[in-house]
């Protein structure tokens, strides 16, 4: 049987493209976005109650991927990109259904004119992103402390980022300028590269499209060197 799904609302985040977007969601702490609520889900009566909650569950579409399809197997980048497991023993993009889940903690619920926006934090959702449920976290039953994490049991390595003189020059002309800064670090200190990039000798210049910046950096591992930030572009 077939069956459809209407999304209830959509991302804004400061991602606007795959690349560079958080593997997973409290990362790049500083990267606050929203979820704007849609059609009949645009009601107060929806979201009465969320705020006792900290935490949602956000379950969305990796809309930018369904019509790519998906395999059996695939490559997690913990495993650097080269080991194959079963598309169930991934957060891969590339699923089936192409339905994924997030943890994001509230930081407000609000209603501007007609709109209900819910604020949450760290995310890892390109903006736009179609949002098909929300849910709350319940702590005594969603954390598990003896789970195993299995490829991913331990947070991954991060790199240090520093800004050139002609980034910093930029960043000071912008507009919150410095918490722009944080999340790029935040975000580039995940090393954004693919996963088989890393370790070897890389000289390629590298762009992330975030907020409406166009930022270029390089990697000379352990660091990443933002070089550019200038307005973005179409």
């Amino acid at each position: 049987m077939n069956y459809s799904l209407v999304p209830v609302g959509h991302i804004q985040s400061p991602f606007k493209e795959k690349f560079a977007v958080p593997r997973q969601p409290g990362l790049a702490p500083s990267a606050k976005a929203s979820i704007i609520l849609t059609g009949d889900a645009n009601n107060e009566d929806a979201v009465r109650g969320l705020t006792q909650f900290s935490h949602i569950w956000v379950l969305f579409l990796f809309d930018q991927n369904l019509t790519q399809g998906w395999t059996p197997t695939v490559r997690p980048p913990r495993l650097g990109g080269n080991e194959r497991v079963g598309v169930f023993a991934s957060r891969a993009t590339f699923r089936p259904n192409g339905i994924g889940m997030s943890v994001v903690a509230i930081k407000n619920v609000r209603r501007v004119d007609s709109q209900v926006i819910i604020e949450i934090g760290s995310c890892d959702l390109v903006d736009g992103t179609p949002v098909v449920d929300i849910k709350p976290y319940i702590p005594y039953s969603d954390a598990v402390p003896d789970a195993i994490g299995g490829y991913a049991s331990e947070a991954p390595q991060t790199l240090d980022v520093s800004f050139s003189a002609e980034a910093n020059c930029a960043l000071s002309k912008i507009n919150d300028g410095q918490q722009k800064a944080q999340v790029i670090k935040e975000v580039l200190a995940q090393d954004p590269r693919p996963a088989y990039k890393k370790g070897k000798d890389d000289k390629k210049e590298y762009a992330v499209h975030l907020f409406d910046l166009n930022v270029k950096f390089i990697v000379d591992e352990p660091t990443i060197v933002v070089t550019t930030i200038e307005a973005f572009c179409d």
